[in-house]
């Protein structure tokens, strides 16, 4: 977890956004650090993926500022953002159908966007990718819509590594998923929080989150409710259920 005093990676100041004439966030603040695992939690329609959809340009801010490693991005259109070093696994992961497993792969492939004198940054390839899942090497010359939706999640999670982000938001991660493919999802992403990869991640699977993340975010009514780590959680649980629907 980083110090307060450290500057983050993302941060999200006094965000206002809606579509049209209907107002979804009121006023939203977060912050993700580098190398943070954080996680926006909250009932259907409080307002998570309308704060994705602001980060990375596909709906316009009405007031408030996105900033990402101090640079203003609040403006900025969708493919800026994504060069800039953030990478998405969408809700319903929504790969190429009509592309093999390594043409989708190599579509999104793009340099990184961060280096280090020492080297200890290690960019991603289609070989680390396959690594990281075996089973896509394995269907690499699989279309689409041969695999299963584990795969698919497993492509939509490596076609996102190979923007080489420096931070990764996934949108209702294992959403639809069998348990055993949602515990070969988790461990991949303890895998991607090893390597100092900062992670967004929206999901209603919190006991699987509880362990990886530094900080969680409650969204309720398009604002954040309350924030706090997994042992900050724990001790509250019994007050916060209202606005987590369970």
């Amino acid at each position: 977890m980083i110090e307060m005093n450290q500057p983050s990676l993302l941060e999200v100041s006094r965000l206002h956004a809606g579509y049209g004439q209907s107002r979804v966030l009121h006023g939203m603040n977060f912050r993700i650090g580098h190398g943070e695992f954080i996680t926006l939690l909250g009932r259907n329609g409080m307002g998570k993926s309308t704060t994705v959809k602001c980060i990375l340009g596909l709906l316009p801010a009405h007031t408030g500022t996105i900033s990402l490693d101090g640079r203003d991005i609040t403006r900025s259109p969708s493919h800026q953002i994504a060069r800039a070093g953030v990478g998405l696994v969408p809700e319903g992961r929504q790969i190429f159908p009509n592309l093999s497993v390594e043409e989708n792969l190599l579509a999104t492939s793009r340099p990184p966007t961060r280096h280090t004198a020492d080297g200890s940054f290690e960019p991603w390839t289609l070989e680390r990718v396959y690594a990281m899942f075996p089973r896509l090497k394995e269907r690499r010359g699989n279309p689409g819509t041969r695999l299963s939706g584990g795969e698919q999640q497993m492509l939509a999670i490596g076609r996102a590594l190979m923007t080489n982000p420096r931070l990764l938001i996934l949108d209702e991660a294992t959403e639809g998923l069998a348990p055993l493919v949602r515990r070969d999802i988790w461990q991949a992403l303890q895998q991607l929080k090893s390597t100092g990869l900062a992670i967004l991640c929206i999901d209603k699977n919190l006991s699987s989150m509880l362990p990886l993340a530094d900080r969680h975010y409650i969204v309720e009514k398009g604002r954040v409710a309350w924030e706090g780590s997994s042992h900050d959680y724990l001790q509250a649980r019994d007050s916060l259920q209202a606005y987590l629907g369970v």
